[in-house]
């Protein structure tokens, strides 16, 4: 699982800061995960293969979070593309897009299919036989959703020198990394826990942001192995987060601690402090395997 931060700073960019957009790569799928102004700027400087992106998911129509949307399948148009486009994101996104494609003359020649989202539960809106992706609920000032991707479960894993010892030939192998036993010509059956190993356990990532601190999250949220959440403000400016439905991070870390996951990452930082050290020095008092989005920067996990 790689995650690719493409802009992690709050509201207005800057020359040096990008407002929020990230790439999730997990099961060989690519997700693009909101998309402020100049995401497919970034994503060139990124090296990520705009032909790879399908799916776009948009966590709210703050402009910090979606206004790189119609540049970016512009774009895609300019490239020839041909593909599904599938865009998952709250009511309203299909007209705020389809309205600049209109007065520009510039419809999409590929298929360009929305998924509005207007439930405050949560709700599986993409699901196939390699990953899932629901909404989390959250609390900002417009509707809001976060996303949590799961991976499913793989195969068993060959135990080669197992399968070796009992001359198994290759033909069974299939049959056997979907956990069926086997029975020798001899007539002896051999159980599938002593020719295979556990799958690779399955990874999850829950995106947060925007939001202001809500603990309810945190059952839904549970266990996951990466944890992204905005910590726009600092302990100092609680005030401010209470008001503008922001998190800090702080209150981040609590979360993170709750809900027991195992790494937690920090973005969508107000641009007043003098560095983003600031939030990972006051989140790690709480919960130490925190560690901080940078514009530019992946992670592999």
């Amino acid at each position: 699982m790689k995650l690719t931060i493409l802009g992690c700073y709050a509201a207005t960019p800057r020359t040096l800061t990008n407002s929020t957009s990230q790439v999730l790569e997990i099961k060989n799928h690519m997700f693009l995960i909101d998309c402020g102004e100049g995401t497919q700027i970034q994503l060139r400087k990124n090296k990520v293969k705009f032909s790879r992106i399908d799916h776009i998911f948009i966590s709210h129509l703050h402009g910090d979070h979606f206004f790189g949307l119609p540049g970016l399948i512009s774009t895609f148009r300019l490239l020839g593309r041909d593909k599904e486009l599938h865009i998952y994101g709250p009511k309203g996104i299909r007209e705020a897009i389809t309205l600049l494609l209109k007065l520009g003359d510039s419809w999409t020649n590929y298929p360009l299919i929305f998924h509005e989202l207007t439930s405050k539960e949560k709700t599986v809106v993409f699901e196939n036989d390699k990953v899932s992706v629901e909404t989390i609920p959250l609390n900002h000032r417009v509707y809001t959703n976060g996303f949590l991707f799961r991976e499913k479960l793989g195969e068993r894993r060959l135990n080669i020198e197992a399968v070796a010892k009992y001359r198994i030939d290759k033909a069974y192998f299939q049959n056997i990394k979907k956990g069926r036993d086997i029975v020798l010509d001899n007539g002896d059956k051999i159980s599938n826990t002593t020719l295979t190993f556990d799958p690779v356990p399955a990874k999850s990532y829950a995106f947060c942001s925007d939001t202001a601190y809500k603990p309810d999250i945190v059952p839904q949220i549970s266990n996951v192995d990466v944890l992204y959440h905005e910590a726009t403000f600092l302990d100092s400016e609680a005030h401010l987060s209470a008001k503008t439905k922001h998190t800090t991070a702080k209150e981040a870390a609590t979360i993170a601690k709750s809900a027991g996951v195992d790494t937690l990452v920090l973005g969508h930082y107000s641009t007043r402090y003098k560095s983003i050290e600031l939030f990972k020095e006051e989140a790690s008092v709480v919960f130490p395997n925190t560690v901080l989005a940078e514009d530019g920067k992946s992670f592999d996990f």
